[in-house]
């Protein structure tokens, strides 16, 4: 699988150019089709799509060749989620761990406010979560419900991955 992916992204910036890669970063909504740039467009939303299937995967090679090229580790898809917390929400701990050394953040907020260590809570998964919590985003930052971090895993009855992470 690790092959099929390397090969499509190869393909795709060599037919679409590795600049489109680049424009990626000022994605935060689904690209609309239209005009002259739909085969530009539709080869970078394949290549935001595996970026992000990479990060589901726990595919930290081709997470790696992605940050080579210059793709925005914080990109945000359709759904407004980043990398990271689709790889905390998948139970990734090692591609987590990864795109933090590489600079994602931690603290960034999805359409309803949750950030990746919300995702991880929702999963238990507890060593993603500690993982996540040492990043020190802003304790009183809430989400679309009014809740904090703190608040958001004793709902979901996680509070005590956050107690022994401190």
């Amino acid at each position: 699988m690790r092959f099929f992916f390397a090969f499509i992204i190869i393909i795709n910036v060599i037919l679409f150019g590795l600049g489109n890669v680049v424009q990626a970063k000022t994605i935060n909504h689904p690209i609309e089709n239209t005009s002259a740039n739909n085969t530009n467009n539709a080869g970078v939303d394949k290549l935001i799509n595996y970026f992000f299937a990479a990060a589901r995967t726990g595919d930290n090679e081709i997470i790696n060749r992605f940050l080579d090229a210059g793709f925005p580790i914080d990109q945000v898809n359709s759904q407004s989620y980043t990398p990271l917390m689709v790889a905390a929400y998948s139970g990734q701990y090692e591609t987590t761990q990864l795109l933090l050394q590489c600079g994602a953040n931690a603290c960034i907020q999805d359409k309803r406010g949750n950030t990746a260590i919300m995702g991880a809570l929702i999963k238990a998964e507890v060593s993603i979560a500690r993982l996540l919590y040492s990043q020190k985003c802003d304790e009183t930052l809430t989400n679309k419900s009014g809740l904090t971090v703190q608040e958001f895993a004793q709902y979901w009855g996680q509070a005590e991955a956050l107690n022994v992470a401190q």
